[in-house]
């Protein structure tokens, strides 16, 4: 995983560049949104495979000598039913109806969006670490 992490921060970093410089020459908004969504979603790729990669190491696949054998067994934990994704759902439709009713409205989905989030995030994180 730290592989793929270092590839993904490259392409966010690249994004990144890309979209100042868009900015600085273009002077419009659509392509510098674009690029910066592009940007945001590389850098939550880079993110996720790094803390995957701080978490559980080097996987078999990444070694040279490793056998087929090493990746057999239990892949991950997946839950089983949670309120979260709905509730992360609702805010970002708060925050879109913000963008249309008002700031309240948007700041509503800010906290709605951001407690679900953290929610789905530690939901079932190990307490004994």
């Amino acid at each position: 995983m730290k592989t793929e992490a270092l590839l993904f921060a490259g392409v966010a970093a690249f994004f990144l560049v890309t979209d100042v410089i868009y900015i600085w020459l273009a002077r419009e908004p659509a392509g510098g949104a674009a690029l910066a969504v592009s940007f945001g979603m590389a850098s939550v790729i880079s993110f996720f495979c790094a803390m995957n990669y701080r978490r559980k190491g080097t996987r078999p696949e990444d070694r040279e000598g490793s056998e087929i054998q090493e990746r057999a067994g239990e892949l991950d934990f997946f839950p089983p039913e949670s309120g979260y994704p709905a509730a992360v759902a609702f805010g970002v439709s708060l925050l879109a109806l913000g963008l249309v009713f008002g700031l309240w409205v948007f700041l509503i989905g800010v906290g709605v969006t951001g407690g679900s989030l953290f929610g789905t995030v530690f939901q079932f994180a190990r307490r004994d670490h």
